[in-house]
């Protein structure tokens, strides 16, 4: 495998929010990255290239991962929204980012999912990540979707995809939620780097989360590729029950992984909704 600097990295997303934190974290690591979005990201380092694609968009989606070796793939919409907002950002443009990076021979992604496509499990219950999908949200099916496509291109073109369900990325657990389901910069840096460099991975699901004791995940795959999180959800308890206590209670939201994804446009009884 190329050295880091020698290999060209495309970053997409790279002006969202996730990317916005992650930025200084990748620029040392992997120097000559290229960021791409429909907007430039604020403050581009000398180090950066910056390369405008709209994932709707075939031909610019082309154009961003020429030459790539790999893609970090974290564009998109990233909340729940109207059908069609979903399907264009979320599924179209997943599938043009893929088949894109398979025409040019891309090597690996790291697809960036979401615990919403599991949302639909209790929180009493720890979940690997072989358990069949329960999205809580056109924004999960979609992420449910961005899974299934990078098995597909793993195993009918041979392309080395990294799947991260994650979780909430952030300085620190904005509510008790949060608490099972927060992951650090520095932790999602870590987990992004397996995806890109591990020689044993040909298509991996893991958790984005980070050393958190009050967790719903069983993330030991990632541990047994070297995930070791530096991050503590615990050390942030108290901040995180002071939040919740303004928020309130969710009679469905809080029974489920999902949280509001769930409650949201609930019409089911709570009995019936999840496995």
């Amino acid at each position: 495998m190329a050295d880091a600097s020698e290999r060209r990295i495309v970053f997409t997303g790279a002006a969202g929010g996730i990317g916005t934190m992650i930025r200084p974290l990748l620029a040392p690591l992997y120097p000559g990255l290229v960021l791409s979005d429909k907007v430039s990201p604020k403050d581009l380092l000398p180090s950066e290239t910056f390369v405008a694609a709209d994932l709707t968009k075939p031909d610019e989606v082309a154009a961003a991962v020429k030459g790539a070796d790999s893609v970090i793939h974290l564009g998109g919409y990233s909340v729940e929204g109207p059908w069609d907002t979903i399907l264009q950002a979320n599924i179209i443009g997943c599938y043009n980012l893929f088949e894109a990076a398979r025409q040019a021979g891309v090597k690996r992604v790291i697809f960036a999912s979401s615990n919403h496509a599991v949302g639909f499990y209790p929180r009493k219950r720890k979940i690997g990540t072989d358990v069949t999908v329960r999205p809580d949200s056109r924004y999960g099916v979609s992420k449910a979707f961005g899974e299934a496509l990078g098995a597909l291109y793993s195993d009918k073109h041979g392309m080395i995809v990294t799947c991260l369900r994650i979780g909430n990325v952030g300085p620190r657990p904005l509510d008790v939620r949060r608490l099972s389901i927060w992951i650090s910069p520095e932790d999602i840096v870590q987990l992004i780097g397996i995806g890109l460099n591990h020689p044993d991975i040909r298509f991996e699901i893991f958790y984005g989360a980070s050393d958190n004791a009050a967790g719903w995940w069983d993330n030991s795959r990632a541990r047994a590729l070297g995930y070791r999180p530096q991050s503590k959800a615990e050390d942030h308890r108290a901040h995180a029950e002071a939040e919740q206590a303004k928020i309130g209670p969710n009679p469905v939201g809080d029974l489920f992984q999902g949280g509001t994804f769930c409650a949201d446009e609930f019409t089911n009884d709570v009995k019936r909704a999840g496995p």
